[in-house]
C-alpha cells in the first residue's frame, strides 16, 4: 500500500490560492486582497498542536497603526454544533475541497469577489450590535475601524452613520466590559470624529502599514461602492 504524502504548508497554501484566485499569498497560510483602506483575508490558522489549520475568513483596517495584520472579525470554519472545524495536514487531499465549499458558504463577506467597502462597514456595525446584545463586551475596536474605514473610503455618510452608531453603543456598553485605558464615552467619542475628518492623516497610516506588512504585492481591488462623496 502506498503510503500518503502529508503535504507542505506551501503546497496548501497554494491549492488554496488555485481555488480563490481573488486572493493573493501574502506568506505560507495566509492569503489577502486589499480593498483601498482595508484588507480581506484567509488565514489557515495551525492548530494548537501544528498538525493541522482551521480556515479563518477575516479583515484588518489598515487605518490605524498595528504590527500584525489583525484577524478582525474573524470567522473560523465551523462544524454545525459552532466548534472549530480544523483540517488535518494529513487528510488535507480528501477534506480541502470540502472545507473551501463551508467556508465559502459560512462567510458574512463573498469570498469570490471583493467585498464593498460598504458590506464590510456594515459588517463590523452587525458585529458590535451582535456583541452587545450577546454580554460579550464593548466593540470598541470594531466601531472606530468601521468609522475611519469608511472616512478614507471617502464615505463620509457612511462614515456618519458609523459615528451616530458609536455614539449610541457607547452609552450602552457596561463599565466593566471597557479596555483599562478608556478615557469615557465623550472623550473616546470626539477623538474617533476627529480622526475620522483628517483624511490626510488616515491616508498617511494607510501607507506606513502597506510598507510595514508589505503588502506592496496585494492587488488592491476597485470597490464596487459608488463613487467618493462631495
Amino acid at each position: 500500500m502506498t503510503k500518503s504524502v502529508v503535504p507542505t504548508a506551501g503546497r496548501v497554501t497554494k491549492e488554496w490560492a488555485a481555488e480563490l484566485p481573488g486572493f493573493d499569498t501574502w506568506k505560507s497560510l495566509h492569503l489577502l486582497r486589499r480593498i483601498g483602506p482595508v484588507v480581506h483575508g484567509i488565514c489557515l490558522d495551525r492548530t494548537t498542536g501544528g498538525d493541522g489549520y482551521i480556515p479563518t475568513a477575516h479583515v484588518h483596517a489598515l487605518t490605524r497603526e498595528f504590527p500584525v495584520v489583525s484577524l478582525m472579525l474573524g470567522q473560523r470554519l465551523a462544524r454545525p454544533s459552532g466548534m472549530p472545524d480544523p483540517v488535518l495536514f494529513a487528510r488535507h487531499e480528501r477534506d480541502f475541497a470540502h472545507a473551501v465549499r463551508a467556508l465559502r458558504q459560512q462567510s458574512r463577506l463573498p469570498l469570490d469577489e471583493p467585498p464593498s467597502i460598504d458590506g464590510i462597514v456594515r459588517e463590523y456595525h452587525a458585529e458590535a450590535r451582535r456583541r452587545l446584545e450577546k454580554g460579550h463586551g464593548a466593540a470598541v475596536l470594531e466601531m472606530e475601524d468601521s468609522v475611519l474605514v469608511a472616512a478614507a473610503a471617502g464615505r463620509d455618510e457612511l462614515a456618519g452613520e458609523g459615528l451616530a452608531l458609536a455614539r449610541e453603543l457607547a452609552a450602552a456598553w457596561p463599565k466593566g466590559s471597557m479596555p483599562f485605558d478608556w478615557p469615557g464615552a465623550g472623550p473616546w467619542f470626539d477623538g474617533l470624529a476627529a480622526r475620522a475628518g483628517d483624511r490626510e492623516s488616515l491616508r498617511a497610516v494607510i501607507r506606513g502599514q502597506v510598507t510595514e506588512h508589505r503588502l506592496g504585492k496585494v492587488r488592491d481591488h476597485v470597490s464596487p461602492d459608488p463613487a467618493p462623496e462631495g
